[in-house]
């Protein structure tokens, strides 16, 4: 995907598909959540035109930001 809206909606489109497997289902649907608490917590970069889709790390730190491979370290 290109942008977090994009992968938003690409998410709800696998959701709202009655063929999609139960594993599939649950890992969109956790996926789905992740995303949308990002756009949340990061509203106004989206708002100033920061639409960049977030890699996994991007999730996971966004909700454990104290976690070893989330912290930034000044010099």
């Amino acid at each position: 995907m290109t942008t977090i809206e994009q992968h938003i909606q690409h998410d709800k489109e696998i959701l709202d598909d009655p063929l999609t497997n139960p594993a599939a289902r649950r890992h969109f649907k956790e996926e789905l959540h992740d995303l949308i608490d990002y756009a949340d917590h990061h509203k106004a970069e989206i708002d100033a035109g920061d639409h960049h889709d977030p890699n996994a790390l991007e999730l996971f730190c966004d909700q454990h930001p104290d976690e070893p491979e989330c912290l930034v370290y000044d010099d």
